[in-house]
């Protein structure tokens, strides 16, 4: 347990610092706070379960976010597009059929579409495509097959809270701001400083 543990801390500790995160939070302020649109996130198996973790921490702190199965995109779902929306795409190869097919169909339908990718390979046609990647180091996985994403996700994850804080920075998000999103639970009472 130690050594996955302390493997995974250097994987995150490993995370490159890029000056693309000033450009997501930018965007993400420009077009979402600012502009009226949306983030849209999306990734495919595992990358798609953080996607909607980091879609439901943004909307909890103020900006707007859906998450969009890019399998679903192709059935219809793609109409939840407008413009002033930013994407959120990750792929820890960055090669994701589904993923990459939805760049395709995203631009087909707002040709400016910003696109913030994640990603362990800032090499991969969908980094390519991106308005600012944020790589993940490419740490390789604690799975013993080296297969199951792990190390990978949790760095997807860290990269999520690291751009959530950061616009909730720039914004001037307050706790105020937070108990009018979030009215139950402890998280609700607290932000509201309802100690009872």
């Amino acid at each position: 347990m130690q050594r996955i543990l302390e493997a995974e801390s250097r994987a995150v500790a490993s995370i490159p610092v890029v000056d693309d995160y000033e450009r997501a939070v930018d965007l993400i302020v420009e077009r979402v706070w600012r502009g009226g649109g949306k983030l849209i996130t999306s990734g495919m198996g595992k990358a798609g379960q953080i996607a909607m973790n980091i879609a439901t921490t943004f909307s909890s702190t103020g900006i707007p976010a859906v998450n969009l199965h890019p399998a679903e995109a192709q059935h219809g779902d793609l109409g939840v597009m407008q413009p002033n929306d930013v994407m959120l795409l990750i792929s820890n190869s960055g090669k994701t059929n589904e993923i990459v097919e939805l760049v395709d169909l995203a631009r087909g339908l707002y040709a400016d579409v910003p696109l913030i990718v994640i990603t362990g390979n800032p090499d991969s046609p969908l980094a390519a495509a991106a308005d600012a990647v944020l790589p993940t180091g490419g740490a390789p996985e604690v799975c013993p097959l080296g297969l199951t994403p792990t190390t990978s996700t949790t760095m997807m994850t860290v990269i999520g809270d690291v751009l959530v804080v950061n616009v909730m920075k720039a914004t001037g998000f307050t706790r105020a701001d937070y108990a009018r999103r979030h009215h139950g639970g402890y998280l609700g009472k607290a932000a509201r400083g309802d100690n009872n």
